[in-house]
């Protein structure tokens, strides 16, 4: 049986500045910044928080001007198992 292989944003959280330029591309929504740490307040990081519905079209990764993201390939079935 072959296993179906897609692409997923890989986000370097010490690379990501919390911009919000992946975000704002991303037309499926799959990606958000989130506050870092347990205060309400505090350096936020993009984190792709919809993996499954990620076309994998790496306009993210393309415009991140700080190359905090990369594209992966991930085995699909494990996607919903995390």
């Amino acid at each position: 049986m072959t296993s179906h292989r897609k692409a997923l944003p890989t986000i370097r959280i010490d690379r990501c500045t919390g911009c919000g330029w992946c975000v704002a591309v991303c037309a499926p929504h799959v990606l958000s910044l989130q506050v870092l740490g347990p205060e309400a307040w505090g350096p936020k990081r993009s984190v792709l928080h919809d993996a499954a519905a990620c076309t994998g079209c790496a306009l993210c990764a393309v415009r991140c001007p700080f190359d905090a993201i990369r594209m992966e390939r991930v085995d699909a079935a494990a996607i919903g198992r995390q």
